[in-house]
């Protein structure tokens, strides 16, 4: 199966403009996002995936400069966005990653992807690391990966209608999910004793849905970048990892758990939930 990650990305952010291409260890963050998603074993393909609107010509010119093909779509239906970006490279799965999230980690990015393609019965439709709240996570905030079928993903271009489903790319999957089995996990070779399971379910919509979990849990750590705390302490993050130019989320909380003052920078920084919208587009819509 031919399996392509989308790297949504925009300039208009409305807590740190243009923070995708702002410097962050010698490099704009984009560029850190790109390096870590390529090495993804079970990736075919990457794109990246901005915006018509002319402030996001810069990260069109930068994806070309980089050698990435990119897309450019709809400002506030991502969902259109990444749709058109898909149909147009005929994936069977697409793979969802943001542009602020510069600590993505290949591993988690391959384990997704395995949970996704696992042969069972039924097979699954959606699979993540991750479910924004009313939902749990046990993975940093900033290592999120979603990862679907074509199929479900043009079901929600169809038939999606809600503002935040158009916005946030794939609620209309998983929405209402009620997870109930637990498939057996396994140890990872991390420097302490962890493990990594998941849980099934069925989403309100009947799409099968996969969620990875990782014990102990560090759900509450926060990793990406939306605010101006959160740049600095990434920025605080990547000076420390500066002998280490292929790392692992694992080296992370080594540094974080090493220096516990680091967290205090962004750990006011409320996260955002399922059905929170950018305002802009409400005002565009009337």
């Amino acid at each position: 199966m031919k399996t392509l990650a989308i790297i949504q990305a925009r300039m208009g952010s409305s807590r740190l403009p243009g923070k995708v291409l702002l410097e962050l260890a010698g490099k704009p963050m984009i560029q850190h996002v790109i390096e870590q998603t390529q090495r993804a074993a079970q990736l075919d393909s990457i794109l990246i995936a901005t915006t018509t609107d002319e402030s996001d010509r810069p990260v069109a010119d930068f994806a070309a400069a980089m050698g990435i093909p990119h897309f450019r779509g709809s400002l506030h239906d991502v969902l259109d966005r990444y749709y058109q970006a898909a149909r147009a490279h005929q994936p069977d799965i697409i793979v969802r990653i943001t542009a602020d999230c510069p600590l993505i980690d290949p591993g988690i990015i391959d384990q997704t992807i395995s949970l996704l393609t696992a042969e069972r019965s039924p097979s699954i439709d959606f699979a993540c690391n991750r479910l924004p709240p009313p939902f749990g996570r046990s993975f940093p905030i900033g290592l999120d990966v979603e990862a679907c079928t074509f199929s479900a993903l043009e079901r929600a271009w169809k038939e999606s209608t809600a503002t935040f489903h158009r916005e946030h790319v794939m609620p209309f999957i998983y929405e209402g999910t009620q997870f109930e089995t637990q498939v057996t996990g396994h140890k990872s070779n991390a420097p302490q004793p962890v493990t990594y399971n998941s849980t099934k379910g069925l989403s309100q919509r009947g799409f099968h849905i996969a969620q990875l979990h990782h014990r102990p849990d560090y759900g509450s750590l926060r990793w990406t970048v939306d605010t101006p705390e959160d740049l600095k302490f990434i920025r605080a993050i990547f000076a420390r990892l500066s002998d280490k130019p292929q790392f692992t989320w694992y080296d992370v909380l080594e540094i974080v758990q090493k220096e516990p003052e680091l967290a205090e920078i962004n750990a006011g920084i409320r996260h955002k939930t399922m059905t929170e919208i950018d305002e802009r587009s409400k005002e565009e819509r009337r």
